[in-house]
């Protein structure tokens, strides 16, 4: 299992009525600051949240896999700030 950063949030995502899980995943990772990250475990590969989340916020979302099943899909998201801007401390 891999450990969560200083300044990550591990959610699971089965903790989450299911008709809530991607509008209260989207509210979580547009407001992280740029030195946070959030880790969401879920029992399928999130393919559709990541279109989601890359079709509103293109590049500056950053999507890690960090375990990729069969029983458990674990990805570390990042809020990048936009082009141009550096991460503030």
């Amino acid at each position: 299992m891999t450990e969560p950063n200083a300044d990550e949030r591990v959610i699971n995502v089965a903790d989450i009525d299911p008709k809530y899980r991607h509008a209260i995943l989207f509210r979580l990772f547009e407001h992280l600051a740029s030195d946070q990250s959030l880790q969401i475990v879920v029992d399928h590969d999130p393919r559709r949240l990541r279109l989601q989340l890359e079709a509103q916020h293109g590049s500056r979302c950053n999507w890690s896999y960090l375990e990729r099943g069969p029983d458990f899909w674990r990805v570390r998201l990042r809020l990048l700030p936009p082009e141009g801007k550096e991460a503030s401390r």
